[in-house]
């Protein structure tokens, strides 16, 4: 799956998505912002967030309402 994500999120670049991990301790985070890069996205804060394919539960392109 890890290898399908990427070639997907490559084609997101520049996008904004929400993306949710699961967490180590248990349970999900979730993430949103732009993506920089396959396995990077920027936050509204300007944060800069790594991210793991293995880790996404869930995820999709936010679609700005017109």
């Amino acid at each position: 799956m890890a290898h399908g994500l990427e070639a997907r999120f490559s084609a997101l670049i520049g996008k904004r998505v929400t993306i949710r991990l699961h967490d180590p301790e248990g349970g999900f985070r979730d993430i949103v912002g732009y993506l920089e890069s396959p396995v990077t996205l920027r936050n509204r804060h300007g944060r800069l967030i790594e991210f793991s394919h293995a880790d996404i539960a869930l995820w999709k392109e936010v679609v700005e309402k017109k």
